[in-house]
């Protein structure tokens, strides 16, 4: 999932979380629109995909930004955890959360919060632990991020299955399994029990190396 913030007022843009894949369809959209990017905002160091981030900040100037924690090279722009950046008259706020790798951050706009996979919606739980930099126990003990956020602010994955309806923070308190548990154990159960559901990752050999080193391979198997 990839979200587009735009301040009307000022025609300046942010994308958080873009894919390169689709490097093309996010540039003509800005076109279309009118819109300036400003910032290309990645949450954590993705496994699953190369991030447009740093193609998109050659590309258009714009600032490539990440969390303080991050080992991703290429990165203009470090932000600590509760910095406040502006898109016009928009507050972009960065929160740590750590766990499903260790530069892993929500980004928060006012009624939203872009979650990466820190959180997701309802049964979806929570992003796994066991690529590279993830630590179950901290993403247990980071979950204490959420209490910082208002109960009606809606919860924008990083993953979802098509056609998902983001809802809110108290909603999710209600129906996301994750947000019920009592204890780490029944928690570290869930993330083994999801890594085996889940399997490996194709993406990852190709995609890791690409997002630390902000380079791309000179073949990209999936878009042969």
């Amino acid at each position: 999932m990839t979200y587009l913030i735009a301040d009307e007022a000022t025609n300046e843009a942010a994308l958080v979380d873009p894919v390169y894949d689709y490097l093309d369809r996010y540039t003509s959209l800005l076109e279309s629109e009118g819109l300036t990017l400003r910032y290309a905002i990645a949450s954590h160091t993705h496994a699953d995909h190369i991030t447009a981030c740093f193609s998109l900040q050659q590309q258009t100037n714009c600032e490539y930004v990440m969390s303080t924690e991050t080992a991703s090279l290429g990165v203009t722009r470090y932000v600590e955890d509760e910095e406040k950046i502006m898109l016009g008259s928009i507050p972009i706020q960065f929160h740590f959360s750590p766990g499903h790798t260790n530069d892993s951050m929500i980004v928060h706009v006012p009624g939203y919060m872009m979650t990466g996979d820190f959180l997701f919606n309802g049964e979806g739980g929570v992003g796994r632990d066991d690529l590279p930099s993830g630590r179950t126990h901290i993403h247990w003990d980071a979950l204490s991020v959420l209490e910082r956020f208002q109960g009606s602010t809606i919860v924008c994955s990083g993953h979802e299955p098509p056609g998902t309806e983001m809802k809110s923070l108290d909603w999710n308190r209600d129906h996301n399994p994750i947000l019920s548990m009592d204890s780490f154990e029944e928690f570290d159960a869930w993330q083994r029990a999801s890594a085996e559901k889940l399997g490996g990752v194709s993406k990852i050999k190709v995609a890791v190396p690409a997002n630390i080193f902000a380079e791309l391979p000179e073949v990209i198997p999936w878009l042969q």
